[in-house]
C-alpha cells in the first residue's frame, strides 16, 4: 500500500493494544508501522470510540483509517471472566501489552503487572494515564486536553491577554504516546540484549506535555519568571513571528545573527542590519517592536509567495502557514512518500499521511489497512490455540464478536 514493503524492523514483535481512542492506539500504530504484529482489544458492543470520532465515510472515522493500519481487530469483552482468561492467554505469548485506562483497572480485572509478569516475565507493560499509576492525583479522570493545561503548553498558546487556545490537535495524548514509544523500545532494549527482565513503563499526560517545556522551569527557578503567552513571537529571540501578506500569513525566522543581516537587506532596511546594537540576539529582543514592524511594512505589500522567493533567495528561513489543501498539493510531501493511497475495507481509496521516520534499511509501511471490529477474531483465537467450537461458544455467550 506505499511506503515500501522491506521487513520491518519490529517484524516478529507481537504487542497487545487495549486502549482506546488516541495515545494508546498511537503508540500501537507506530510500532505497527515498522512490522509488529498489533493486536487490537476492542469492546464487542461498538469497538474503540474512534471509530466515530470526527468525519465518517462509509460508516468509519477516516481518523481510524490511519490511527488503526497495520493492526487486527480482536473484539473481547474484557468485562467478562472468560474475556479476561483469554487477554490472559494472548498476554502470556506477547511481548508488549498497551493500554491506557484508568489507574487500577488491570488490577480489578486480575491483571496487575505482578499477576501478569508471572505469566510472562519478558513482558513490557506500557501503561499511558492522565497523572501516572502513582501520586495524588493518579485517580482523577484525565484526557489530553487536562495534560496539556497542566503540563504547561496551553498557558503559553493564544495571544496575551485572551482566552488559552487549543494547538488544534490533540498534541498531549500524541506526545504521551512517542514517549511511550520509546520507553518500549528502551525497555525491549534491555531485555533482548542486557537479558534484563520485562518492565512496567508509566506515562502521564502531563509529564510527557511538560518534558517539552524547554526552559519554562529553569526560568522561574533563576529569575522567578513566569513565561506568557506571545501569540506567533518567540519570546526573548528576534526576529522570529508570523507576518501579514496580501494573501495569508507567512512565518519568518530570522533570528541567527548572520540570518539577520540577510533579512534586513532583503527587506530594504540595512540601516538596522548594520547597526552595532542588533548584532546580537540580546540587542534584537530589546527592539523587538521596532524590527518586527518593519519586517510586516515590507510583507504586507507582498504575496506570501513573492516573500517565500525573496527570502529563500537571501537564504532566510521563511515558511507559507499550511492548510491541509496546501500539503495534499505540495510537491515536497509527495516526493517524500508522505502522501500515499490507502484502500480501505470499505472498498474506497483515501490519501493518508505516509510514515516517519524514515529507516533506510527497515523502512515502515501500510501493510494492511484498519480492520473492522472484530475482523480478526476467529483468526487471532485460532492461533492462540481454541478450536472451532470453542470460539463458537463464545460468540454465542456474547464474549467475543
Amino acid at each position: 500500500m506505499g511506503g515500501g514493503l522491506a521487513a520491518g524492523a519490529l517484524q516478529g514483535l507481537r504487542v497487545i493494544e487495549m486502549g482506546q481512542l488516541i495515545a494508546g492506539p498511537f503508540c500501537g500504530k507506530t510500532l505497527g508501522e515498522f512490522g509488529a504484529d498489533v493486536i487490537k482489544i476492542e469492546a464487542p458492543d461498538g469497538g474503540d470510540p474512534l471509530r466515530s470520532w470526527r468525519l465518517v465515510k462509509e460508516g468509519t472515522s477516516v481518523w481510524w483509517q490511519v490511527q488503526s493500519r497495520n493492526k487486527r481487530s480482536l473484539a473481547l469483552d474484557l468485562r467478562q471472566p472468560q474475556g479476561q482468561e483469554i487477554a490472559r492467554l494472548l498476554i502470556a505469548e506477547a511481548d508488549v501489552l498497551i493500554e491506557n485506562f484508568r489507574p487500577g483497572t488491570l488490577e480489578s480485572w486480575g491483571m496487575s503487572p505482578d499477576e501478569i509478569h508471572a505469566l510472562n516475565p519478558g513482558l513490557v507493560i506500557l501503561r499511558i494515564s492522565g497523572y501516572g499509576q502513582t501520586g495524588p492525583y493518579r485517580d482523577l479522570p484525565g484526557f489530553g486536553a487536562i495534560g496539556e493545561a497542566m503540563g504547561g503548553l496551553r498557558h503559553l498558546t493564544g495571544e496575551p491577554g485572551r482566552a488559552p487556545v487549543r494547538v488544534g490537535v490533540s498534541l498531549g495524548d500524541t506526545l504521551a504516546a512517542l514517549h511511550g514509544t520509546i520507553g518500549v523500545l528502551m525497555a525491549l532494549y534491555h531485555r533482548n540484549v542486557h537479558g534484563g527482565p520485562g518492565q512496567v513503563i508509566d506515562v502521564a499526560l502531563h509529564e510527557a506535555v511538560f518534558n517539552v517545556m524547554e526552559s519554562l522551569i529553569p526560568e522561574y527557578s533563576a529569575f522567578g519568571a513566569v513565561r506568557e503567552a506571545a501569540g506567533s513571537a518567540l519570546p526573548g529571540i528576534a526576529p522570529s513571528n508570523a507576518y501579514p501578506c496580501q494573501d495569508g500569513w507567512v512565518l519568518v525566522a530570522g533570528n541567527g545573527d548572520s540570518i539577520f543581516k540577510r533579512l534586513m537587506g532583503a527587506i530594504g532596511r540595512q540601516d538596522l542590519g548594520d547597526a552595532p546594537d542588533l548584532v546580537g540576539n540580546a540587542g534584537r529582543v530589546a527592539r523587538v517592536d521596532e524590527i518586527d514592524t518593519a519586517i510586516a511594512a515590507w510583507t504586507v505589500v507582498h504575496t506570501v509567495q513573492q516573500v517565500m522567493d525573496i527570502l529563500a533567495a537571501a537564504r532566510v528561513p521563511a515558511g507559507k502557514v499550511y492548510t491541509a489543501k496546501d500539503i495534499a498539493e505540495d510537491p515536497h510531501y509527495r516526493a517524500r512518500d508522505m502522501m500515499l493511497p490507502q484502500v480501505t475495507r470499505d472498498g474506497y481509496t483515501v490519501e493518508v499521511p505516509g510514515i516517519v521516520p524514515k529507516l533506510s534499511a527497515t523502512p515502515g509501511s501500510i501493510r494492511s489497512s484498519a480492520p473492522h471490529l472484530g475482523d480478526d477474531t476467529d483468526t487471532v483465537l485460532a492461533e492462540a490455540g481454541l478450536t472451532t467450537e470453542q470460539i463458537g461458544l463464545l460468540r454465542t455467550k456474547g464474549v467475543i464478536r
